[in-house]
């Protein structure tokens, strides 16, 4: 006895569960329409944790779900993206390249 034949939209779905890498973060890609991310955000919310979710509006790309596995990831990304926090790194460096500063190795144990 032959499998049953998939329904088009299942087919569909299937597609979109090919995952592709993302050199910036290592995880991989998944592209989602909006529509179905909006029948089932519980799930995508889940597998952002360890994946990068597009969703996507009429094909293109219009919005990053981003899914935090702990406290302390979503801690991380508050702080690695808080403009605040940028700027003073910036300016730590740039103080260390005109030799203003102490560097981290440079300090007493």
């Amino acid at each position: 006895m032959s499998p049953p034949k998939r329904s088009k939209s299942s087919r569909l779905s299937r597609k979109q569960r090919q995952k592709r890498g993302s050199p910036s973060t290592e995880h991989p890609i998944r592209q989602v329409a909006l529509a179905e991310v909006k029948d089932d955000l519980s799930r995508f919310l889940h597998l952002a944790e360890t994946e990068e979710i597009v969703i996507t509006r009429h094909g293109k790309p219009a919005g990053l779900l981003i899914g935090f596995a702990s406290e302390e990831e979503w801690f991380d990304y508050r702080l690695e993206h808080h403009p605040e926090f940028l700027r003073r790194i910036a300016e730590a460096r740039d103080a260390l390249r005109a030799g203003r500063g102490i560097r981290f190795e440079d300090l007493p144990q």
